[in-house]
């Protein structure tokens, strides 16, 4: 994941090591040492065994853990950063044999994986409990693992940081004529209200005819949603990008009004943390209308840098769309303030200093 990638070729006062199962598109995201540790042959017949039918969250296996831990001492690592919780409860052998510290950071919809079984409740607990340290990206995910049983003690905020140079402020100038664009940027799931965007889009069609929204980003619900795109007849006046790189984003981004990222609470729990590409689009100076979801009003205090909605109020959010398409010196000022607040609390350099701070003190070397 890019906000991932960033964060470990920003570090500088300590070298990473990077292992995992694949690696893609290493040209457009260079790095060196990668290890890859394949899945074994067996690996599905064992994943199949542990969920399917012994209803237990899959473990890696004696020859993985034999593999990942010549791995560590060849490198000669001296702590062990797990991104995901469910990836650390797959690693918990590995961390109860390892002799150096392990940490694990929670980023969203990790803390809900399965959380509804008893028996990957228990395993996350007892990985809760092996780790040295818990990092999480926001106060409700904070919140959220403690309520799956971690001491408090344990957890520490470390927030997404953002390079803000390349996300550099600037004013929009909003339509006079009635062309607003829109647009939304994320995962193509349901967590993300993709559909509740394209039904508040709708209804602000019917007074602003010649707006646009564009969905940039790719996921399993892209079918479903151009279908919904005919049915609300809408079609038209939306574009479905795909999957668009960092620099094609950025374009969208200043050529664009409003972002729209009505968040919703999954059906099975899964929630945001804090959105990168909503923090992007603020850094940006670009006005976010989003939803008082997840980690999301961590980042917006709603009317001053940016406007939240109730979750699932489609009705809400349009009224806001109409309002504020109404006053342009208020979207000015809270794509400022939007701005303001992430370079304050997610500028991506004292993000990573922090977490080098961490690991640093981790491994006995800190002040």
């Amino acid at each position: 994941m890019l906000h991932i990638y960033r964060q470990i070729t920003a570090l500088k006062r300590c070298r990473p090591v990077v292992i995992a199962q694949k690696r893609e598109q290493a040209g457009r995201y260079p790095f060196e040492p990668v290890y890859l540790i394949a899945k074994p042959a067996t690996h599905f017949l064992r994943r199949f065994w542990f969920r399917q039918l012994r209803e237990v969250p899959w473990q890696i296996s004696r020859a993985e853990l034999r593999a990942l831990l010549r791995v560590l001492a060849k490198s000669e690592a001296r702590l062990l950063h797990i991104y995901f919780g469910y990836i650390a409860v797959h690693l918990l052998p590995l961390i109860r044999a390892w002799t150096k510290p392990s940490i694990v950071s929670f980023h969203g919809a990790d803390v809900m994986v399965e959380m509804n079984k008893p028996a990957y409740r228990s395993a996350t607990r007892q990985m809760l409990d092996a780790v040295k340290l818990v990092l999480v990206r926001s106060e409700s995910l904070r919140r959220a693992v403690i309520h799956l049983g971690c001491k408090e003690e344990k957890i520490e905020l470390q927030r997404t940081g953002i390079p803000l140079d390349e996300f550099p402020f600037r004013e929009r100038r909003f339509p006079q004529n009635g062309e607003w664009r829109f647009v939304q940027a994320c995962r193509l799931i349901e967590k993300k209200g993709l559909s509740g965007t394209l039904q508040a889009f709708a209804r602000f069609l019917r007074q602003y005819p010649n707006s646009t929204l564009t969905i940039a980003g790719d996921g399993p619900l892209l079918r479903e949603l151009q279908h919904l795109a005919r049915e609300l007849e809408v079609d038209q006046r939306v574009s479905f990008t795909g999957f668009v790189s960092q620099e094609q984003l950025r374009d969208i981004f200043y050529a664009s009004h409003i972002f729209l990222h009505p968040s919703k609470t999954g059906p099975d729990g899964n929630q945001e943390g804090i959105p990168n590409s909503m923090l992007e689009a603020m850094a940006s100076g670009l006005p976010v209308f989003a939803t008082q979801h997840g980690g999301i009003p961590e980042a917006i205090e709603n009317g001053v840098s940016g406007v939240l909605v109730p979750e699932r109020d489609g009705k809400a959010l349009t009224r806001a769309l109409f309002e504020a398409a109404q006053d342009r010196h208020f979207l000015s000022g809270i794509g400022r303030a939007g701005a303001g607040a992430v370079a304050e609390k997610f500028d991506q350099s004292t993000q990573v200093q922090r977490l080098e701070d961490i690991y640093l003190r981790m491994i006995g070397r800190g002040n």
